[in-house]
């Protein structure tokens, strides 16, 4: 296992611990990345417009078209430790 990869998985357990709940903008970015690092490029069908949630995270998700997943891994870890 890489560090990276060891960053990455340590990042998502502390992620689970933080003091307080992140804002919705920012959990969203937590999961844009997350999928992108773990996922790749959103290849999913667009969700309904009356589908808020669904859309918020696919949105989240889309925005981080193109990163490739080493990149997508430190921008999780780098949010996830922003906000300890």
């Amino acid at each position: 296992m890489t560090d990276l990869n060891a960053l990455f998985e340590a990042a998502q357990a502390n992620s689970k611990l933080l003091a307080e709940r992140p804002d919705n903008p920012t959990l969203l970015k937590i999961y844009g990345l997350f999928k992108q690092a773990t996922l790749g490029d959103n290849t999913e069908k667009k969700p309904s417009f009356s589908d808020f949630v669904a859309r918020a995270k696919w949105d989240a998700w889309t925005a981080n078209k193109g990163i490739d997943a080493d990149a997508a891994k430190q921008g999780y870890i780098d949010l996830i430790e922003s906000l300890r």
